[in-house]
């Protein structure tokens, strides 16, 4: 909540598990994602819209970079933020953020 709809103009977030209770999370292999490989997000109206991967970092949770998920841009984009990096089971969470950026491609109507 609080991001633009995928395709509206801004930075819209989606957050999702990287693993949960020892399996495989929704963005497991976000990890593997590579620029040039699409992302499509069902809207709930039915419609999808179509992004293309621009960019896919690791950043230390430490060292978030807020002002460049969040901030403005002057273009539909998609952001996926996930785990990642070393795991450390006494606080258990993870040391790193994994995040894909994209710009949208196209909408389908439903």
């Amino acid at each position: 909540t609080g991001s633009p709809t995928p395709g509206e103009l801004g930075p819209s977030i989606i957050a999702g598990h990287v693993d949960w209770d020892g399996a495989p999370g929704i963005f497991y292999k976000l990890k593997d994602m590579s620029d040039g490989d699409t992302i499509t997000v069902t809207r709930q109206d039915g419609s999808r819209t179509v992004f293309v991967a621009t960019d896919v970092q690791r950043y230390p949770k430490s060292n978030f970079p807020t002002d460049t998920v969040y901030g403005d841009i002057d273009h539909a984009g998609l952001r996926l933020i996930t785990c990642g990096g070393a795991y450390d089971a006494g606080a258990s969470s993870y040391d790193d953020n994994v995040i894909a950026f994209a710009t949208l491609s196209q909408t389908l109507l439903p």
